[in-house]
């Protein structure tokens, strides 16, 4: 019972403020969400959102989408590995709706803009290709164009290349 009036009552009542430079804004309400860099934050983020990875592995697999998908805490990686990038975009596409859908349903708020997209193909390793978007505008989201630089944890991998 203590455990459960603990965490009803952790988020409520929050405020917070920020400093900068010797200038400090005024205290504001922060009742959403478990603080950056509290201790909690990444024991509670994984209890809430293993369940949500749970269902959608179950149903990426029922549509037989080859879609593969690694998170750590609030930053996840869909990857698809196709020959043609049609079928790449279409995964993608399926895959990121499903679980658009699914962190809705669970009060959760995906942040598109922070979405990117990459293509690696060895087949145009040594030329000049232009990869697909991604158009998510069916799901109220935007076009993603790819990028040319992947960082995830700090690491960074490239899909420029030198034309021989």
């Amino acid at each position: 019972m203590r455990i459960f009036l603990f965490f009803s009552n952790y988020l409520v009542g929050r405020k917070t403020h920020y400093s900068w430079n010797g200038f400090t804004l005024s205290f504001f309400s922060a009742n959403i969400g478990v603080g950056q860099g509290s201790a909690f934050s990444p024991i509670l983020s994984a209890l809430f959102i293993t369940p949500i990875f749970h269902i959608f592995e179950k149903r990426i697999k029922n549509l037989n989408i080859p879609v593969s998908f690694l998170s750590f805490v609030d930053n996840g990686l869909f990857i698809s590995q196709e020959k043609l990038f049609i079928n790449t975009n279409t995964n993608l596409f399926c895959s990121y709706n499903i679980m658009s859908s699914l962190l809705d349903q669970f009060g959760l708020v995906v942040e598109h803009g922070k979405t990117e997209i990459f293509h690696f193909s060895i087949s145009y390793a040594y030329s000049i290709f232009n990869p697909p978007v991604l158009d998510l505008n069916q799901i109220s989201s935007s076009i993603l164009c790819p990028k040319d630089i992947w960082k995830y944890l700090s690491v960074m991998a490239t899909t420029r290349h030198k034309v021989q």
